[in-house]
């Protein structure tokens, strides 16, 4: 080595050569995955203090694997990767859907559906977030969606879930627990979870209505607009009116609006959340149909006082 030179080792651009290679491969990751983002708190309101699934800030809707569908102010585009519909599977996440009975008749008055949640280990959970006023959203839709019903059960301390259904067409259904359990260490789990169950009696499944943009219920016109394309989250908005005028919403389960997209076929399953404050009066919903086909639509609302479904069928290309 000369006096006064550097000593330089030959090992040296190899180190830097894959040095600039793990940064390059670093940054081409992120951009495939994206952010990982976390609510702190409990999923009904986060630190900022927006509805349940508002991200703080914009950046469009926030799409969870188990089916949930969260908006968010700021513009659509693609998800980054087409979500999976939740309520395909009895067991998700840890948790199994038990209920106590598949079989049912028709017979004129609401009667008793019960089920439990089952932890890993066969214990019943019992530890739920409150989730847009309340711990399980549970459904029970007919298999040709002629039957739609979207409710609350109430759970003791055993862990057993009770609610009123009112079957009242025989036929093949299929029931939904949408919740986010918490378990001992306080982590938050969103799962929706789906089974089976039957209503005795000759079925006569009903034809698939035609695609509309209108759905006419007790006197309130709810119009439809905007599109759905498949794998990229779309904005879809909703304005009701009555005798052409238009009504003011209120809120309902902490929402102006909550809407269920279920695929015709496999009745895969999405709860989707709209934004906090209404455009225009328009309730507006981020929807991210994952696969090219029929989706039936229903949109619960409140109008003075009273909720109202109103149902539509889209067709996803």
């Amino acid at each position: 080595m000369k006096p006064g030179g550097r000593l330089r080792d030959p090992k040296l651009p190899v180190y830097v050569g894959v040095l600039v290679l793990a940064v390059l491969m670093g940054v081409g990751i992120g951009r495939v995955i994206g952010p990982v983002s976390t609510y702190p708190g409990d999923p009904g309101q986060n630190t900022a203090g927006q509805p349940s699934g508002q991200p703080q800030g914009g950046g469009g809707p926030v799409v969870a694997a188990d089916g949930h569908i969260h908006g968010a102010t700021g513009s659509g585009g693609s998800t980054g990767g087409a979500p999976s519909l939740g309520g395909l599977e009895i067991t998700a996440s840890g948790y199994t859907l038990a209920p106590a009975a598949d079989e049912y008749t028709v017979a004129g008055e609401p009667q008793a559906v019960e089920f439990r949640i089952l932890r890993a280990d066969g214990e019943a959970a019992t530890q739920f977030a409150v989730v847009h006023e309340k711990p399980m959203h549970f459904f029970v839709v007919r298999r040709d969606f002629g039957d739609y019903q979207h409710l609350h059960p109430t759970m003791s301390e055993d862990g057993t879930w009770r609610v009123d259904a009112d079957f009242t067409e025989p036929g093949p259904y299929r029931m939904y627990a949408d919740f986010t359990a918490v378990d001992a260490a306080g982590t938050q789990a969103a799962v929706t979870l789906g089974a089976d169950l039957s209503v005795s009696g000759d079925y006569e499944p009903k034809p698939l209505m035609d695609p509309a943009t209108t759905s006419t219920v007790d006197g309130l016109t709810a119009t439809m607009a905007g599109a759905a394309t498949p794998a990229v989250a779309s904005p879809i908005m909703f304005t009701v009116a009555r005798d052409g005028k238009p009504v003011e919403l209120q809120p309902y389960l902490g929402a102006f609006g909550h809407l269920v997209a279920l695929r015709d076929g496999d009745l895969g399953f999405a709860h989707v959340h709209p934004e906090p404050q209404l455009a225009d009066g328009a309730v507006k919903f981020w929807l991210t149909a994952p696969t090219p086909g029929t989706y039936r639509l229903y949109l619960d609302f409140q109008v003075d006082g009273k909720v109202h479904t109103a149902n539509y069928v889209i067709v996803v290309a």
